[in-house]
């Protein structure tokens, strides 16, 4: 790879202008990353970087394939370049990310988006200088739609915070729920060398970084395919040692497997944050099997309940799919009644989005798309009950804080996020954005806490 950047900065030296280029990414967090990766792989080739799409030379866009909304918006923007290739034909056009897996849209990319020159696999990455060279040397398309490949340390990353840091430990998944598409477009599990996380934690943390977000499509089988049988609750302690002033979140976990020792580590460690997302997706044994989730409620409440020992108002968070084909008023009214009987700080919910390939939407579903809409209105309502309710706890509280940004309502109110996951906002001098500081906590909404920040 490092021969193919050399041969393009060397090219692109010639221009008697620096070339720019733009990367824009959609969808979750490690999708962010690789977008950071793609930056570090620009600037390194010698493209300055630009958020402005009339003034790029080069514009990637990277996707995310987990529901058609997201896919349709990245189609959209597709449609809005087209007049700038008309304007600029030199201009280079490339799709990273998840979607460039699916043989759909690599053969509508062919059929109405022929100016569209870059496919690149979310394995292949570090082909992308190669590509690119071939692009460069008047070949229209190059195609890589890699996915299964080694987790790559040659690439760096272009942070685009300060003071937060990404770290993937894990590339793919193995579970292949049956609405899922990643194991798909991000193949089998591949876990990273410990020691390199390591080495990567230690370094951020020592250029001053407050809070690493370790990245997995499930984080909690980290380490299954390595040969000294570290797993991920072990990993937490070695990270955990690392001596500063930092949390360690992560995402996503399994509550197949969410063990009692993770939970432990999570209440024992000086750093890692108060909280875990786990996301259960419905509160019905029969829809969970149809999912292919390998677990039922009885043992998802097992785990709250091991947590709820150890600290009694553990800070709890979830994803919900409402509508999963054929759910009936019961399925859904057992979800609604989990929701109520665990008491979770906050819900991710989302109505279910068929993706091609995967064995749910090879189902005929029945369910009217309005009866759908009803229910997640229905969730959304009891859901914001149930959050105004639990922050209530935390009145009177002093929480420490670490402050992301001047909040929505503008000086002098900065937000930020707890050790627990709940958004706090105090008035403050900006400065104070990406440093923690204690909040007494006077005020709560069904979103957030307001408080005073203490000197």
């Amino acid at each position: 790879m490092e021969q193919e950047i050399q041969t393009v900065r060397e090219r692109l030296a010639a221009s008697d202008e620096q070339p720019l280029a733009m990367v824009q990414s959609f969808g979750c967090q490690l999708n962010m990353t690789d977008g950071e990766k793609l930056k570090w792989l620009l600037l390194s080739m010698g493209y300055g970087l630009t958020e402005e799409p009339e003034q790029a030379d080069l514009i990637l866009l990277n996707t995310c394939a987990v529901r058609e909304h997201a896919e349709d918006r990245v189609f959209g923007h597709l449609g809005q370049l087209k007049p700038y290739k008309q304007k600029k034909p030199g201009l280079i056009i490339g799709l990273c990310g998840c979607m460039t897996a699916e043989e759909p849209v690599r053969e509508k990319l062919k059929a109405s988006y022929p100016y569209v020159n870059l496919v690149v696999g979310t394995g292949a990455l570090e082909r992308l200088p190669a590509m690119l060279l071939e692009i460069l040397g008047g070949k229209k398309h190059s195609v890589d739609a890699t996915v299964q490949s080694a987790p790559s340390e040659e690439l760096s990353q272009v942070r685009s915070c300060s003071f937060k840091a990404s770290v993937p430990i894990m590339y793919g998944c193995n579970n292949f729920c049956t609405y899922c598409i990643v194991p798909y477009v991000r193949g089998r599990e591949r876990s990273r060398d410990p020691k390199i996380i390591e080495r990567q934690v230690r370094e951020l943390v020592s250029q001053g970084c407050k809070e690493i977000f370790l990245l997995g499509q499930n984080v909690n089988s980290y380490g299954k395919d390595l040969p000294d049988g570290i797993r991920f609750p072990e990993l937490l302690r070695r990270l955990d040692a690392i001596e500063g002033e930092y949390w360690i979140r992560f995402m996503s976990s399994h509550p197949k497997d969410a063990t009692p020792e993770l939970i432990d580590v999570i209440c024992n460690s000086r750093h890692v944050e108060k909280h875990l997302h786990l996301p259960v997706q419905s509160g019905s044994d029969s829809i969970l099997h149809a999912m292919n989730r390998c677990y039922t409620v009885k043992k998802y409440l097992e785990t709250v309940r091991y947590a709820r020992s150890r600290v009694p108002d553990f800070a709890l968070t979830t994803d919900i799919i409402v509508g999963f084909p054929n759910e009936t008023d019961e399925e859904f009214s057992a979800t609604l009644g989990l929701l109520e009987q665990v008491g979770f700080d906050n819900v991710y919910s989302f109505i279910y989005s068929p993706r091609s390939g995967t064995k749910a939407a090879q189902i005929a579903d029945h369910t009217p798309a309005q009866v759908k809409t009803v229910r997640m209105q229905q969730l959304l309502a009891q859901q914001r009950e149930t959050s105004t309710r639990l922050y209530r706890r935390f009145l009177g509280r002093t929480m420490q804080v670490l402050f992301e940004g001047v909040s929505r309502k503008g000086e002098p109110w900065l937000t930020g996020k707890s050790t627990e996951g709940v958004i706090v906002e105090a008035k403050g001098d900006p400065s104070r954005i990406g440093t923690f500081a204690d909040v007494h906590i006077e005020e709560t909404k069904n979103w957030a806490v307001l408080g005073t920040i203490l000197d």
